[in-house]
């Protein structure tokens, strides 16, 4: 038979972790390739890039997908087993999961399309199979950059306030601020909220000097946070404050900060993740693509 699409792959991929042991990518890929009975010249398939093989490329995304919704946990790099949700599923006796199954649930609703409705996100994969190959590279360039960016705020809510001190001064230091990593400023683990309080030069002479809060939290930053990091700014006479949070600004944080001097900057998790990726922080290239059209100047002749 042909490759199968990772939508296919779901329902064997989760009953063949229905033992609830610990599973890796890597063996599961034999046992499913053995499951959909692929010749060795399709399990060899390699993507257009040359970097992985189709059916592992599909395997790991179908694990990717039923994640996200919650069917499946990661418990260590590369090893992750079934959840209880995944559990349930399988006793529902459902013939088939893929994309349109997985929309029940609200985190995988909320991980596909945050800003979607829901009626917007069921006519994602029709929107798919009539876009051009232009229109289709993408939107899976978004997607994996949305991907991307969520995997890093999970990982992010894992760390210890060491390292997220360390994480916000190299993000700092690659937008250009500080100078160099000795001259930046300095960071300092703040109390039991486990939020980071510090300076770090605007540019490279020390010319003036941001204030710096950042907090790993899962609940909402309200306007009261806001107005006490505001109170600290003026106490230093500091006219200018950056505050970071793994989680999202009430609209009213938002408003306040639009009204007052100092100028303070918002932000959130989701702007982090995408300034850690637009600037190389914490994520490495895999590959690159270039889109190439004619050069019409080229054939002009004299």
């Amino acid at each position: 038979m042909t490759i199968p699409d990772f939508q296919t792959i779901m329902l064997p991929l989760l009953q063949h972790t229905s033992d609830k042991e610990v599973h890796t990518i890597r063996e599961l890929k034999v046992t499913l390739a053995e499951y959909f009975e692929l010749l060795p010249q399709e399990r060899d398939e390699l993507l257009p890039s040359g970097q992985q093989t189709v059916f592992h490329n599909r395997v790991s995304w179908a694990k990717t997908y039923m994640e996200r919704a919650g069917l499946l946990e990661t418990i260590s790099r590369g090893h992750f087993t079934i959840t209880n949700r995944g559990i349930e599923v399988l006793a529902s006796a459902v013939n088939r999961i893929d994309n349109t199954f997985l929309l029940q649930f609200p985190e995988y609703r909320e991980f596909r399309s945050p800003n979607k409705s829901d009626d917007e996100e069921s006519k994602l994969d029709e929107k798919n199979n009539i876009e051009t190959p232009e229109e289709a590279f993408q939107t899976a360039y978004k997607q994996i950059r949305e991907d991307l960016a969520a995997d890093l705020i999970t990982q992010i809510k894992k760390l210890t306030p060491v390292f997220f001190e360390k994480l916000v001064l190299d993000l700092m230091l690659a937008m250009g601020y500080g100078g160099s990593q000795d001259t930046a400023g300095a960071l300092t683990v703040a109390g039991a909220d486990e939020g980071i309080d510090g300076v770090i030069n605007e540019d490279q002479l020390g010319l003036d000097i941001i204030y710096l809060q950042a907090k790993r939290w899962e609940n909402q930053v309200g306007r009261p946070e806001i107005q006490r990091f505001v109170g600290a700014l003026h106490g230093k006479r500091a006219r200018k404050g950056v505050f970071l949070t793994t989680s999202t600004f009430s609209r009213e944080a938002r408003q306040y900060v639009e009204a007052i001097d100092p100028k303070v900057v918002l932000i959130d998790g989701s702007r982090l993740a995408q300034l850690m990726i637009e600037f190389n922080v914490g994520v490495s290239t895999v590959q690159s693509y270039f889109i190439k059209r004619i050069d019409s100047d080229y054939f002009i002749e004299d």
